[in-house]
């Protein structure tokens, strides 16, 4: 398994120092959030792109998504949502990133209306991504916030340039258990966020470990020699610890919970 975090949790950080906290804490890769509060964007010249892939190569860690805020199920004209992927396609096809994150943003109108949105715009943005080297991951979140909702979209999309992110806090805001996503991503999984909370009503983040997440029981059922993600959301909750000192902390929960998931495969 390889393991990343979230440049949401150091705002406004500048990468020489996200990918130095990553390789110094034996993290292989970031997910770069695109937006312009962040060094990198879609707005961003082709100049810092290059600057900004020499810096992640230098520092031996990858650039795993590009985590933009492109909504696809969004009510509205199809172009502005387009262009808004094409652009992310392109930055992370810079940084030599694998994937784009999007949000499904359907909104209060009906989840037939969302699914359709978001079928046409992947249908449309995947072959362009895949052109790329890229591939478009539809976070579970907000409208489509638990995997069996997620995959209803990408089940019809079925393109090779369109997948799923697994946010495991929301699918278990949806109470959907953690097999169910799993049975239900498994045909799109791109890779799996982690994060820890204390309860339904208190999202602070909390350290992986210290709070009521199934975090074991979702990573046991992740394929082997993918990707796990830390997105811990400083961003949001400025009253947060810091997340530099947890870092160390942090891998260590991951690769214990991985070792503990092989076990119970081995035991089987």
């Amino acid at each position: 398994m390889r393991y990343a975090f979230s440049t949401l949790g150091l705002p406004g950080t500048a990468l020489e120092r996200s990918a130095a906290l990553a390789a110094a804490h034996g993290y292989d890769g970031l997910e770069l959030r695109a937006h312009p509060e962040e060094p990198l964007h879609p707005g961003s010249p082709r100049a810092d792109r290059a600057a900004g892939l020499r810096t992640l190569t230098a520092a031996g860690v990858t650039a795993l998504t590009v985590a933009g805020y492109a909504k696809v199920a969004a009510p509205g004209p199809d172009e502005p949502v387009l262009a808004e992927i094409r652009a992310l396609v392109r930055l992370a096809a810079d940084l030599e990133a694998p994937y784009v994150r999007v949000f499904p943003g359907g909104g209060e109108q009906s989840w037939r209306d969302a699914d359709a949105h978001a079928v046409r715009r992947l249908l449309a943005a995947a072959p362009f991504a895949e052109r790329h080297g890229v591939r478009i991951l539809l976070e579970t979140h907000d409208s489509h916030r638990t995997g069996t909702a997620t995959a209803r979209v990408l089940d019809r999309v079925a393109h090779p340039g369109a997948g799923a992110l697994w946010d495991v806090l929301h699918t278990w805001l949806g109470s959907e258990p953690p097999a169910e996503s799993s049975r239900a991503l498994a045909a799109h999984l791109g890779y799996t966020q982690v994060k820890d909370v204390r309860s339904v009503d208190e999202l602070t983040p909390l350290g992986l470990g210290g709070g009521v997440l199934p975090l074991g029981e979702a990573v046991a059922l992740l394929p082997p020699g993918g990707w796990l993600c830390w997105e811990y959301e400083k961003r949001w909750y400025p009253g947060a610890a810091e997340l530099p000192g947890q870092l160390a902390r942090g891998r260590e929960h991951l690769e214990a919970l991985v070792a503990a998931s092989r076990g119970e495969r081995q035991a089987e």
